[in-house]
């Protein structure tokens, strides 16, 4: 969290915030505070999940739109932690912050635990399932209303506009970037191919419980491709398993993931080849978000060793057009669609 942030939040805050929604935090644990503050709460020995989203990086509009997005999934039967209502009915309470706010929602905590990427789970019947989950969010969202228009379109947000972000020194991955957002502009959007997606459907946003997946973490949720939703699962998968590996061991678990996922998908949701095709300019445009989102956030004058490592990885992709894997998405689909 940007430290001018840090100095607005306080634990009267906290406490202030969980108390709207009748919790306490005696045994408040936080979970994070990379884009949001999130903490486990109680109310009557139940732990819910507490988040306080601050005005500069969602408006309260954008907050409620993601909220009524994840009950509607709820009711249609996909695997999501219900967004509780407060003590005075709301999904979002505001709290003001000297001339800045605090928006806070509550959810349910999910069952279940974490699945590592290197947990003997961590295979081709999960992949299947987060396939299959992530296919049944795509077509239920397909039915949605209005709602949906009040969170931005995916060429909206603050961190792909690079020059921001990044120096003249990385002018190529500038330029590269201009490229891949044209590139990706000039796709047709109809309903069966644009929606609000999750955007962010890695293992650190979903739980497994009794053979089922519970996703969680919307914040980034966005109108963009659903394309998406299936390139990030295999760009994190590939990246926190084997990112220090050559393109041909990356390039060996890819595969087998994207078959697997594919293969779940296709059971709730159509796709069409072209799609599966286009996943590079998805890879290429994670790359490239990731980058700057690590200039916004982190202190460059004082990385530690793992984030020097992480954004070195990244920029030598950049700069030598190596993706996060190098598929055959036509073979893949056609081994997706076999019986």
């Amino acid at each position: 969290m940007e430290e001018w942030i840090e100095e607005l939040f306080t634990e009267e805050l906290l406490a202030e915030a969980a108390l709207r929604f009748g919790c306490n935090t005696a045994q408040a644990k936080k979970l994070g505070d990379f884009e949001n503050y999130v903490y486990e709460v109680h109310k009557e020995n139940i732990p819910y999940i507490l988040r306080l989203t601050h005005s500069s990086h969602r408006s309260e509009r954008e907050v409620e739109a993601e909220l009524k997005w994840i009950n509607y999934l709820h009711k249609h039967g996909v695997n999501v932690s219900l967004v509780n209502h407060s003590d005075k009915g709301k999904l979002v309470e505001v709290i003001q912050a000297r001339k800045s706010y605090f928006y806070v929602c509550l959810f349910d905590k999910a069952p279940g635990s974490p699945v590592k990427v290197n947990d003997p789970l961590f295979d081709e019947e999960l992949f299947y399932k987060w396939g299959k989950m992530t296919g049944h969010m795509h077509r239920v969202t397909k039915a949605y209303g209005e709602d949906g228009i009040h969170r931005l379109r995916w060429d909206q947000d603050d961190v792909l506009d690079y020059k921001k972000y990044l120096s003249e020194e990385d002018r190529y991955i500038l330029d590269a970037g201009q490229r891949n957002m044209e590139e990706i502009r000039s796709f047709v959007e109809t309903k069966d191919t644009f929606g609000l997606i999750h955007s962010d459907i890695h293992p650190g946003n979903f739980f497994y419980h009794e053979g089922d997946l519970h996703v969680f973490d919307f914040d980034d949720s966005t109108q963009f491709f659903f394309i998406s939703d299936v390139a990030i699962p295999l760009y994190y998968s590939v990246w926190w398993k084997f990112r220090n590996e050559n393109l041909d061991i990356r390039n060996q678990f890819g595969g087998k993931f994207l078959v697997s996922f594919l293969k779940g998908y296709l059971t709730e949701c159509e796709l069409e080849e072209e799609w599966v095709e286009r996943i590079p300019h998805f890879f290429l445009l994670r790359d490239l978000t990731l980058y700057s989102v690590f200039h916004k956030k982190w202190d460059l004058e004082n990385l530690s060793e793992v984030e020097e490592s992480l954004l070195s990885q990244i920029r030598d992709r950049l700069l030598h057009d190596e993706p996060i894997v190098d598929l055959d998405y036509g073979e893949i689909f056609e081994k997706a669609r076999a019986k």
